[in-house]
């Protein structure tokens, strides 16, 4: 199927819905991930449906619904305002983040609350058609491979899905390791090059790493979102220039 690649929109939480739109058409991305905090707030469902019409007359598709729904500390009212939102933007999925707890320091409660508030999401959307994906990140319990592989394990949802990004001041090595083995349950991977630590630099600088993520992602039979996040600068320049990396990779 190939990579589809895209843009998140908390890229340029500055600008409005309209310019993003227009920004990634412009830069020949096929698709966008709209987030939850300024887009396309929560339970706005008329924003909604207004964004997926904007987004399809610009001939790109919605990627997801970047929500910002914590599993373990989220209520069922939240979660079905959620799947109701995705439902109008479009969205095949939904993004969510699991706890708000790293795995080195997450009791078993912790863990437990988070499996079952992921489980009750999937469950919910699925009725829906849509898929839950988590997001990759740092202070939660997907901040590495082995407790993320264990959640989508233990929930067991076919509607459970997993994001991957580059953990800081990781090497391009282990970084591709990490790739391989969510490879299963992978669903899009947010494409951005830091380093050292959290310094953003243009998506170029690391063309080592994101050459082989790019040439792995084709090789599956399926579609794997590649969008791209934190731009230097917050520069739209700066983005057509990796949009145009990023395509010439691909």
């Amino acid at each position: 199927m190939g990579v589809r690649t895209g843009l998140v929109s908390v890229t340029f939480r500055q600008l409005p819905v309209d310019e993003v739109v227009e920004l990634a058409a412009k830069s020949g991305l096929a698709a966008i991930e709209w987030g939850g905090d300024v887009h396309v707030p929560l339970g706005n469902l008329v924003t909604a449906k207004r964004v997926r019409n904007l987004t399809e007359v610009h001939g790109l598709q919605v990627a997801a619904y970047g929500s910002y729904l914590r599993a373990g500390n989220v209520d069922r009212e939240e979660m079905r305002s959620a799947v109701a939102t995705a439902a109008a933007l479009g969205a095949p999925r939904i993004r969510v983040w699991a706890g708000n707890v790293g795995t080195a320091e997450a009791g078993v409660g912790d863990r437990m609350a988070v499996t079952r508030g992921l489980g009750e999401l999937a469950d919910m959307a699925a009725g829906a058609g849509i898929e839950i994906a988590m997001e990759f990140h740092r202070n939660t319990l997907t901040d590495e491979v082995d407790s993320t592989i264990t959640l989508l394990l233990d929930i067991g949802a076919p509607n459970l899905k997993t994001y991957w990004q580059p953990p800081v001041d990781l090497d391009d090595a282990q970084c591709l390791q990490q790739l391989e083995s969510l490879m299963p349950w992978l669903s899009t991977v947010h494409v951005f090059s830091w380093w050292p630590s959290n310094n953003r630099l243009p998506l170029a600088a690391r063309e080592s790493l994101w050459r082989p993520v790019l040439e792995r992602l084709a090789a599956e039979p399926r579609e794997i979102n590649a969008l791209l996040e934190f731009v230097a600068d917050d520069s739209p320049e700066q983005f057509t220039k990796d949009a145009a990396d990023l395509h010439s990779w691909v």
